[in-house]
């Protein structure tokens, strides 16, 4: 592989998914950009691995349902240049005690995409899968989102557009010399290169806040380490749309419970299902990647008691990151010439061609909406 340049526009720190849609707007818009990715592609590393993540559409800041809007129209955009399948619509359930069903229910009308109110006996008989404590909100046109072959076919469109994507080429220092310079060092194949840059943009995830400790005005970032499960379907005949479950506050039934629960069908591999952003504590170069006993038992517990479809005895757990900011909201954010993408876990990845775009924006000078910014 050729030696990168010593000197781009734009280098991008981290090729997840946000990172390789930030590429991939910069190339578009003529910006010489060099990403750098820490593992080989496919790695189980960080937050964007796997084959399944829900398009939940159950949202109703104002801000968040513009993104949705754009996100769907950009990833059949992106399936339509790749002629990968990324986006399948299966509809998502969200059932439970959550406050805002109205809320959400009102904002998505208002933005034109379709959502319904159905009683719980009749969602269980239309999804014979599952049961439901509630009325259920259902959006018929969410879905379910290929992970992997998204972040492949985000890398491939931008260095379709002239980015220089690299892989397993580690960043050990981002240096700022300046409102317009910033040096990039970074390690691969046992060979550290420095790079020189007007911006660049951090996308690192998990590692973030090391790198960025001492550069730039970093988030408050929390990381886990995440435990879902694929479950065995038992009824294959089923339909499984993707979920979402809240408890009941002080009502028994529920006090085994983490957190809500989340869940989808991956194909080929059952029906994931995993509590949300309450895993133990972790650095992510040191991770266990084994399941904590306790929580597994308790999601076991769940999906014997609401998903009557599956074998809650015959399970695959999973293991992944979470970073999190305390208010869930992104932190999508310029300090001079360093851009900083974090905070995305737990409902970030459908978001990914939006992000980027604002990702790309900031690099470009324009804001990004108040609500994601580092100082608030």
């Amino acid at each position: 592989m050729t030696p990168p340049r010593e000197t781009v526009d734009v280098v991008v720190v981290g090729g997840g998914a946000m990172g390789s849609a930030t590429a991939g707007h910069l190339a578009g818009r003529g910006r010489d950009v060099l990403l750098l990715e820490r593992f080989a592609p496919g790695h189980k590393n960080g937050a964007s691995h796997g084959a399944s993540r829900n398009f939940n559409q159950a949202y109703s800041d104002p801000t968040y349902v513009s993104m949705l809007v754009e996100s769907q129209r950009l990833w059949r955009r992106l399936e339509a240049e790749s002629g990968l399948a990324l986006l399948e619509t299966t509809g998502i359930v969200n059932h439970g005690a959550h406050p805002a069903f109205d809320a959400v229910h009102d904002a998505l009308a208002a933005a034109g995409v379709d959502s319904e109110f159905l009683p719980a006996d009749e969602a269980e008989r239309r999804w014979t899968g599952m049961r439901f404590d509630s009325r259920v909100l259902f959006t018929p046109g969410a879905g379910r989102l290929h992970a992997d072959r998204s972040v492949a076919a985000l890398q491939a469109g931008a260095v379709a557009r002239g980015a220089d994507v690299r892989h397993e080429a580690r960043v050990t220092d981002v240096r700022v010399v300046d409102d317009g310079e910033v040096h990039v060092e970074f390690e691969a194949s046992g060979v550290s290169t420095t790079v020189r840059a007007r911006t660049v943009v951090v996308t690192a995830g998990a590692w973030t806040e090391s790198l960025l400790a001492g550069v730039a005005r970093h988030p408050r970032l929390v990381v886990t380490q995440e435990q879902p499960a694929h479950f065995a379907v038992v009824a294959d005949s089923a339909a499984w749309p993707g979920f979402n479950h809240a408890p009941t506050a002080g009502d028994p039934r529920y006090d085994y419970w983490y957190s809500p629960v989340y869940g989808m069908v991956t194909p080929g591999e059952g029906v994931k299902a995993g509590w949300h952003g309450v895993g133990p504590r972790t650095h992510p170069d040191r991770r266990s990647f084994l399941p904590e006993a306790e929580q597994l038992a308790a999601l076991q517990r769940y999906a014997r008691e609401w998903l009557p479809g599956v074998d809650a005895d015959r399970f695959v757990p999973i293991s992944c990151t979470y970073t999190t900011t305390p208010d869930s909201n992104f932190v999508l954010d310029r300090v001079g010439p360093v851009v900083v993408g974090a905070g995305f876990s737990g409902h970030g990845f459908k978001f990914t061609p939006a992000v980027g775009r604002i990702l790309a924006d900031l690099v470009d000078g324009i804001p990004a909406p108040p609500l994601f910014a580092l100082s608030r």
